[in-house]
This record gives C-alpha cells, sequence and structure tokens, in this order.
C-alpha cells in the first residue's frame, strides 16, 4: 500500500556513478527524485554529481552522498582493456563518507546502471533490498558501436578489440551474477528492448520500468517558450538529440538530409574530432549543420517546438526520451524502427518508424511532417499516448514503490 502524506516514508537509497554526461538516463532520473522523495524518504549517492543533480536535491531536502574528490572515468585505450574505471569507481565508492550507514537505514536500494554504478554492489551491505534499473548491458563490452568513429569506421581492430575486453566483460558479469544471485532483488529494463537484452547478455528476467516526462518541463502550451536559439538562422531544420557519435547516428542522420534542402540542431555536442568530421561530411553534403553542446530545458523545447521534425538514427537506443519529447511540444517524431523507440511510436499514427538506409522513405516521412493536418494527429495521438502509458514521475515513482514491495 502506498502511504498517505501522513505516514513516516521508508528510507530509499538512490545512487547512479556519474551525471556527467548528462543525457537522457540522467536527466530522467533527476525528474524523478522529487515524485521519489514524496514517497520515500531519499539518499541520493554518487561519484560524479552534476551541477543539475546537486540543484534538485538542495531544492527538495535531498541528503547527497559523493566522493571529496569526483571520479572521473579513463577513456584511455588501455584503460578500458583493463577495466580501470570499474576498479577505480569502486575505490571512489568506498570512499563516500555515510555512504553504508545510508545503506544500513535505507529499506532498499534503487541502482540505476551507467558508468560508475555497479561497482557500487561490492559495498552494499546485508539484507537491502535492491532494484536494479538495467537501462542496457554495457555496449563497450557487448556491441561494436561505441568502438567506432562517428562515420562508422572501427577506432581500431574490432575483433582483437572484443578480445582485449575480455577481462571487463568477464567482471562485469560477475557483478551481475552476484547480485542476482541475492534474496530480495529485482531488475527492470527501462524499455521492452532493454529487458530483451538483459536475458540475452546475461539471462536474466527483467520487467520495464519506462522512464518519464514532465509535462511542466515539455508543455503543450508554447506560451511560455524561451526564445529559439535558432531564430538566428533562416529556413527549415530538424532536430536531433545526443552526444554526437556513430551510435546516436548522428553522420546517417546528416546523410539522409542530402537533397532535402532541410537543416540539421544537433543538440548534445561531442568531442572535437568528431565534430570536425561532421562539418565536414555536412559541407559536402550541402547539409546546413548547427550544433550545440547542451541546451536548457526551456531553449530545448522552444528549439523543438519550431521544427520540422524530431529525427533519429541511433543504434539500438535502449529507450529514447526524444519521440515522447516530440509528441508533448507537438512536433512529429521520425525514427529509426530499432530498439526502444518501437515501445512509444506507433508507425503513421503518432509519428514515424522507417528502416535505416530507406532514404527515400525518410524524405516522404519529412514531407509528412511538414503537413499542419498530419502534425496536428500525431501530436494528439503522442500525447494520448504518453497517457496511456502513464508517462509521469508520480507514476514511475509508484511503479517502483511496486516494484519494491512486491
Amino acid at each position: 500500500m502506498i502511504p498517505d502524506s501522513e505516514t513516516n516514508p521508508p528510507s530509499l537509497l538512490v545512487a547512479k556513478g556519474s551525471f556527467e554526461a548528462m543525457g537522457g538516463a540522467e536527466r530522467d532520473l533527476i525528474r524523478v527524485l522529487p515524485a521519489l522523495n514524496r514517497l520515500f524518504e531519499v539518499t541520493m549517492a554518487t561519484i560524479q554529481p552534476s551541477e543539475e543533480l546537486e540543484s534538485v536535491c538542495t531544492s527538495e531536502g535531498i541528503r547527497l552522498i559523493s566522493p571529496e574528490t569526483k571520479w572521473e572515468l579513463p577513456n584511455d585505450p588501455l584503460s578500458t582493456i583493463m577495466d580501470t574505471g570499474s576498479r577505480t569507481a569502486s575505490k571512489a565508492w568506498a570512499s563516500c563518507l555515510g555512504l553504508q550507514e545510508a545503506m544500513s537505514n535505507s529499506f532498499a536500494l534503487h541502482l540505476v546502471s551507467g558508468d560508475g554504478s555497479l561497482p557500487i554492489l561490492e559495498h552494499i551491505t546485508d539484507g537491502l533490498r535492491i532494484h536494479l534499473h538495467l537501462l542496457e548491458p554495457h555496449r563497450g563490452l557487448y556491441e561494436d558501436t561505441l568502438h567506432r568513429l562517428v562515420d562508422g569506421s572501427p577506432r581500431r581492430n574490432i575483433s582483437l578489440t572484443s578480445t582485449m575486453l575480455s577481462i571487463a566483460r568477464k567482471r562485469d558479469q560477475s557483478l551481475i551474477s552476484s547480485l542476482t544471485s541475492r534474496e530480495g532483488v529485482v531488475v527492470s529494463g527501462n524499455s521492452s528492448f532493454s529487458a530483451l537484452r538483459a536475458r540475452e547478455v546475461y539471462g536474466i528476467e527483467a520487467g520495464v520500468l519506462w522512464p518519464c516526462i514532465d509535462a511542466d518541463e515539455f508543455p503543450e502550451d508554447s506560451s511560455g517558450d524561451a526564445e529559439n536559439p535558432y531564430s538566428e538562422r533562416s529556413g527549415e531544420y530538424v532536430v536531433s538529440i545526443g552526444r554526437a557519435s556513430w551510435a546516436k547516428g548522428t553522420w546517417e542522420t546528416i546523410s539522409m538530409l542530402r537533397g532535402t534542402g532541410i537543416a540539421l540542431a544537433h543538440v548534445g555536442g561531442g568531442d572535437e574530432k568528431s565534430l570536425e568530421m561532421l562539418r565536414t561530411h555536412a559541407d559536402s553534403s550541402e547539409v546546413d549543420t548547427w550544433f550545440a553542446p547542451r541546451l536548457t530545458s526551456p531553449e530545448l523545447v522552444s528549439l523543438m517546438r519550431n521544427a520540422r521534425a524530431i529525427v533519429s538514427l541511433a543504434h539500438n537506443e535502449s529507450f529514447g526520451l526524444s519521440p515522447i519529447e516530440a509528441f508533448a511540444v507537438g512536433t512529429p517524431a521520425l525514427f529509426v524502427n530499432e530498439g526502444g523507440f518501437r515501445d512509444t511510436i506507433v508507425d503513421d499514427e503518432n509519428g514515424r518508424l522507417l528502416e535505416r538506409g530507406d532514404t527515400e522513405s525518410w524524405h516522404a516521412a519529412l514531407g509528412q511532417a511538414a503537413n499542419p493536418a498530419t502534425r496536428s494527429e500525431w501530436s494528439e495521438r503522442g500525447r494520448n499516448r504518453i497517457e496511456e502509458m502513464d508517462l509521469t514521475p508520480d507514476a514511475h515513482a509508484r511503479r517502483l514503490w511496486e516494484l519494491l514491495h512486491n
């Protein structure tokens, strides 16, 4: 039974390794923290906090536990092969003052996967209920997507890289195996696709705990919109969101736009080498491209609302917040027919699910997205989809409560 406002709430420790990227996973957890804090007495733990996380914890009165020195993920090839990041993350968790006390005093641990997250499992106390929100198995260990440059070419020999990562895979498998062998452990993916990947990679059955969207953050009404950060540029554009990479399909998005006369506004930044390669590709493809490292939510809403469409050719995205954010602000969602996008988009009803490489269909969909009647129809059905799936922060918090109590 979910407690009322007068009941002393149980203590919940929420943990995630890193908030440095401030991508969809980080934004979603920050978005749901206030709702969780209404059902539980929340303590937040991380080894790499962000300003956004610190701000919401301060405003909500949530205790934030983190090491004195922020953990940094080592990205050099040798550290990746030797799994140095997991070892340094474990040490960072061990250095967090108050973490063991918080575990001892908590009803349960809600652990969200990602860089630096799983090594906390080496320090958990006996008898603690655990919910692992396994957004996806570590992609660098089980796929080659992250081992490719932004244009899809290998950073190094793919087969050799996979062989050399065997130590890191063994450690990853060991952490998951030791977790799932405990009593009182529940594992959820964030989509049907990520639950399937958990079964394929780890041999475990996972439920689904969908991410959420806040209607106040992504409102239907445009009257309070910020100034469009793209307003100094002219012409129609589409928006793609996420750190520029092969995994996010940025190169392929530019290729798809060739010959349309439609520009690309890409939000999420990227490393300088990738951005330079993309600028060269955009110039040769005659696609006007604008890169923004990070926008505030009001700026992002304004940029999205005034776009022809929100597009993504991301490879096997576990869920993807962009479709439901597009639904919320009333902009057509055109996404590749892969991964978690299929949980929210119903093709030709509230957006389009399109095959990778079928440029003709993508161009036709861009034409559909320009039709006012289609935009209105997809927008209404998209908002209905959010309502049907109950993708609110409060619903997310209630589902977690039920998972931990059942």
